[in-house]
């Protein structure tokens, strides 16, 4: 069985539980997850996430298709996979 955390976040400030998502990587979790909300995008975060994590994989739980054409989502996915 493979372990998640859908990290959940609204509000003016975005702020991510840093210590409870470096905990899941060490302990072996799968992935982490993030979605867009209003005031924040969902890749970003794991962009940030992806620097301060090993193992975890990063996903997006939902991405609002119609903000962005298919070429800018790909773009995204690559320059997300590429950095992290």
């Amino acid at each position: 069985m493979r372990l998640g955390l859908m990290l959940g976040y609204a509000g003016r400030k975005l702020e991510l539980p840093i210590d409870l998502v470096q905990a899941a990587d060490q302990l072996g979790y799968y992935a982490v997850w993030t979605a867009e909300a209003y005031g924040s995008d969902a890749v970003t975060p794991l962009a940030w996430l992806g620097a301060l994590t090993q193992n975890i994989h990063l996903g997006t739980a939902i991405m609002q298709m119609p903000g962005r054409s298919p070429a800018n989502a790909a773009m995204t996915a690559m320059s997300l996979n590429q950095l992290s």
